[in-house]
């Protein structure tokens, strides 16, 4: 259970905005993928199909339901109220309208995508407005802080390159940069904003779900400090070209994630609860799978077959870490929101249903796997330039996120 503290819960109408958005933009994705799929197989991920479906999937999906997340739990692990819950509102129909016709502008003419990408900024602006203003009361900063502090700033910082990257499409602006820009834009969102938030975050659910205590908290500093190093010196590498700089940003990502999933089993092994949810054992999962996937890609920067990896590697990190992450924690919350929206007030007044009945434990198993099995289907058709195992795989796992969308919608019936 999330613990709420008196006087810092958000209502659930908010956070089950952006849920509800992100699961449509999530199926939507993956339907424009599986369309598209000769494309990918070939290796051709920079057209505007594809870019329409990974703007559903990272914007409209990971990165509403992220939002959605944090003004559930940003309150929870911070021990203070969100700042304005109207303004709230106002921040997710704005960021919403934008993400949608941003995708779509996407997909039918790129180089007009610059207004809609202005409104989706001033959704995501007012978002870490909110944020700030709301973290600003904290009492006292702690590495939780560091952590989700750090990752609001790499969002703007994906917000700003992305923008810069149309303007350049429009203007020619910084086009002897536009390659650098572009990595830059890519490091910032992914190896940025969603992993140092994860990360954040992980380090208040893994207790919280596993019922651990008297855990070390020393290793996070260390995680903090040799992630985000590795954050601007690859940043750095991509401007100057530098490939000593590059593995050397590469190889502090992969010391920093691997002191995180160190220090995850260190908290596990203090916990209290003996058999885990299959949903947060998927999320512990992730973070292997994470750990490996950082260990490939910086073994790839040797090989001669690296910008080909590149693609297939962005891909793996995405669905196996990000992606899996994600699903597995909102399996957990969704119920939460829900059970604490309707059933809250009725205790001690009528019978009212236990989390557990909340959601449906018996299919996550099956649909996990599948997803994961689906995910190396897709990876290994694309570095080997197979359409028919790519279809196979990628039906599969469109299948899979509509199942998974309405089992989380169906909870809403209970």
């Amino acid at each position: 259970m999330l613990p709420q503290t008196m006087g810092s819960e958000t209502n659930s109408k908010l956070p089950f905005s952006f849920i509800i958005f992100s699961l449509i933009a999530l199926v939507l994705s993956q339907i424009l993928v599986l369309v598209n799929g000769q494309m990918v197989v070939n290796g051709i991920f920079r057209i505007p199909a594809i870019w329409s479906a990974a703007h559903l999937l990272v914007l409209g999906w990971a990165l509403m339901v992220a939002m959605g997340a944090m003004y559930q739990l940003v309150p929870v692990a911070f021990l203070t109220p969100i700042w304005n819950e109207k303004f709230g509102f106002i921040q997710f129909f704005v960021t919403a309208i934008g993400i949608a016709t941003f995708s779509w502008m996407l997909y039918i003419s790129p180089h007009n995508a610059l207004i809609p990408g202005i409104l989706m900024l001033m959704g995501i602006l007012m978002f870490l407005f909110q944020m700030f203003m709301t973290m600003r009361k904290q009492a006292k900063p702690n590495i939780l802080t560091a952590f989700v502090g750090s990752a609001l700033v790499c969002l703007f910082l994906t917000i700003f390159l992305g923008i810069t990257l149309i303007y350049s499409l429009q203007t020619g602006f910084a086009a002897a940069y536009y390659q650098a820009i572009f990595k830059s834009h890519l490091l910032m969102g992914v190896t940025g904003w969603f992993t140092l938030l994860i990360f954040g975050f992980s380090y208040k659910m893994v207790p919280m779900f596993s019922l651990s205590h008297g855990f070390p908290m020393v290793q996070a500093r260390y995680v903090y400090g040799l992630y985000v190093s590795g954050l601007v010196i690859t940043l750095l590498s991509f401007f100057n070209g530098n490939p000593f700089l590059l593995k050397a940003g590469f190889f502090l990502l992969l010391a920093g994630f691997s002191v995180f999933s160190w220090h995850i089993s260190i908290i596990i092994k203090k916990r209290l609860k003996k058999k885990l949810d299959h949903s947060f054992t998927f999320a512990l999962v992730a973070i292997g799978l994470g750990n490996i996937i950082h260990l490939a890609a910086f073994i790839s920067l040797w090989s001669n077959q690296n910008s080909a990896l590149i693609g297939p590697f962005i891909y793996l990190y995405l669905l196996l870490w990000i992606v899996l992450s994600i699903m597995g924690y909102l399996y957990k919350i969704v119920p939460f929101l829900w059970w604490t929206y309707k059933y809250s007030k009725e205790i001690g007044k009528k019978s009212v249903p236990s989390l557990k009945e909340m959601m449906n434990e018996s299919i996550v198993v099956p649909l996990f796997s599948l997803f994961v099995i689906a995910v190396f289907a897709v990876f290994f058709s694309i570095f080997f330039e197979t359409i028919l195992i790519f279809n196979i795989g990628q039906f599969v796992l469109s299948s899979v996120f509509i199942l998974i969308a309405i089992s989380i919608l169906k909870v809403l019936k209970k």
